[in-house]
């Protein structure tokens, strides 16, 4: 009798010794849970898209950006209303005025479209150069994706290569290098002091890209774009 009680007993502990471990991974995996949902959420709720002037010599060479004619105090960093949902539409779909339409975030359904301005407020003429970099991606939605660029009503869409053909998809130019990070690299040359440019940036998910598929659903992207200046040379 004694020998079957102190077995059961010993049954008891283990049974209380296995579900405090149980209980303790379940709260140990809904910590890291809570703390990826988190990180994401700063990730790709608060800057989806932000412009930056990359150096200290861009700021002392008088290049200046701000987001609105409004308010034309200069910026170091100009970061767009991310969209939390995005489901891929056409590009016929767009707003034939949607370069002009608004200044700073004139997000639409299922798109990000945002307005700023660069002006050269220094004594120099020069050059400067934007480049488009991805920070993150998942599940391969930047297969799909669409970034259409306005420079002074001047449009331009570029796009990651077919995964088929290997080409550039229909109507566009492609990322310069689909396994790099910068997407895109672009020169403005002889910006002479007092000239300001305006630039509207469109991303959206192309639903008539062949590589929009099932297989995106659920994804996600960050990405940024930096000004820099190279000085001319006057001879």
């Amino acid at each position: 009798m004694a020998k079957e009680v102190i077995v059961v007993a010993d049954k008891v502990k283990k049974r209380k010794r296995f579900g405090r471990i149980v209980k303790i991974s379940l709260l140990a995996l809904l910590l890291l849970l809570i703390v990826t949902y988190v990180i994401l959420q700063i990730m790709y709720n608060e800057g989806g898209f932000t412009i930056t002037l990359n150096s200290n010599e861009t700021l002392e060479s008088g290049i200046a950006i701000y987001e609105s004619l409004d308010d034309t105090q200069a910026k170091r960093k100009l970061e767009a209303t991310p969209v939390v949902f995005m489901d891929n539409i056409s590009w016929k779909w767009l707003p034939e005025d949607i370069d002009t339409r608004s200044d700073g975030s004139h997000n639409g359904e299922n798109y990000i479209a945002y307005s700023f301005y660069v002006e050269n407020r220094g004594s120099q003429n020069l050059h400067y150069w934007y480049e488009f970099v991805i920070d993150d991606v998942i599940k391969n939605v930047d297969e799909a994706i669409r970034v259409m660029v306005y420079q002074n009503g001047e449009k331009e869409v570029y796009a990651k290569k077919n995964g088929l053909s290997n080409n550039a998809e229909a109507g566009t130019k492609a990322f310069i290098d689909d396994k790099g990070d910068i997407i895109i690299l672009q020169k403005r040359e002889n910006f002479a002091p007092g000239d300001r440019d305006r630039y509207t940036v469109v991303v959206w998910i192309e639903g008539d890209d062949p590589d929009c598929v099932d297989a995106l659903i659920g994804g996600a992207l960050k990405m940024h774009m930096n000004l820099t200046e190279e000085h001319m040379n006057k001879d």
